[in-house]
């Protein structure tokens, strides 16, 4: 058996490498719920996180996104600002809030049809007319 293949005279590399082996278990849980921190599976445990009611944000993760999917087809307006632009360095959009990503709105102008996808890097703020859906689950 070469050298650079064994580890306590073994090659399986759970034994060969058990630096790495909670954090393969912890990657790729089975059966038994999450791992402990001394490795171990604790028995009975949920092996998936707890999810929020319909309607509500993701448990910690009241990022723009998230509010703006809580409140899609509401009009909007948004201010965006394009640095090192000299034709227009702030542009506001008025529109229907459609999507929301992590890194981009699409919002449509009811009066022209007129779609615009947006980037978040240039969003500087967004003002609603009305009142915004926005539940966020306090521990």
């Amino acid at each position: 058996m070469p050298c650079y293949n064994t580890y306590r005279g073994t090659s399986n590399p759970q034994t060969m490498y058990p630096m790495y082996q909670a954090q393969a278990q912890a990657q790729y849980p089975t059966a038994g719920g999450p791992l402990a921190p001394s490795g171990t599976f604790i028995p009975g445990a949920p092996a998936k996180p707890p999810q929020s009611p319909p309607g509500m944000l993701p448990v910690e993760e009241s990022f723009i996104e998230n509010i703006l999917r809580l409140n899609l087809g509401k009009m909007a307006t948004l201010y965006m600002t394009y640095e090192n632009n000299k034709e227009w360095n702030a542009k506001i959009f008025k529109g229907k809030i459609e999507a929301a990503g992590r890194d981009h709105i699409i919002v449509s102008d009811p009066t022209t049809g007129m779609r615009y996808l947006l980037l978040m890097v240039n969003l500087d703020y967004i003002t609603f007319d009305e009142e915004l859906k926005y539940t966020y689950p306090y521990r």
